[in-house]
């Protein structure tokens, strides 16, 4: 009895065995769609049966591989196109945010370039202008004290020619 489910088991492997390979040479053929899940669809087999016979799976590959005859259009996987499809929305976007940060570098440095040409704008080197500030504040309050000690002479140099003037205008 297990010879004879045995034997059924080994001409069922062997209907399917050839159903794929008939599979695998129309689409060959056609041109049609070579993956494991395409030909096991095609062949009404699970793709399990292909990953189980090696040889077999070794035939899709290599017919996978094989380059596109004359005549013979390229088949294309559905999921091969929403991959590329992906990655190219995935290119697009890091392009767009790079044109972006581009765009704004570019923005900033004619404003500034315009803002500095115009004459509105504080100039390059503020902070030695602010240093130079600095010093001729100092400068001038130096001379300030200076103003101020000079006209405290002025003062006392006029009282003293008042004084000698009103003594010389004196009668002795």
């Amino acid at each position: 009895m297990t010879s004879g489910m045995t034997e059924g088991k080994r001409a069922d492997s062997a209907r399917r065995r050839d159903r794929v390979l008939k599979a695998l040479d129309a689409a060959l053929r056609t041109g049609g769609d070579i993956t494991v899940s395409g030909l096991a669809r095609t062949a009404r087999v699970d793709r399990s049966f292909l990953y189980r016979h090696r040889d077999l799976l070794a035939r899709v590959h290599a017919a996978a591989g094989t380059p596109v005859e004359d005549g013979r259009l390229a088949a294309v996987s559905r999921v091969s196109l929403q991959t590329d499809l992906a990655n190219a929305l995935e290119r697009n976007a890091r392009l767009a945010a790079r044109v972006r940060q581009l765009d704004k570098r570019l923005s900033e440095q004619l404003g500034e370039q315009v803002w500095s040409e115009s004459g509105l704008g504080a100039p390059l080197n503020v902070d030695q202008l602010q240093r130079r500030m600095v010093m001729l504040e100092q400068e001038l309050a130096e001379k300030n004290g200076e103003l101020e000690e000079k006209e405290e002479e002025l003062k006392a140099a006029r009282a003293a020619n008042r004084e000698l003037t009103r003594a010389l205008n004196e009668p002795h």
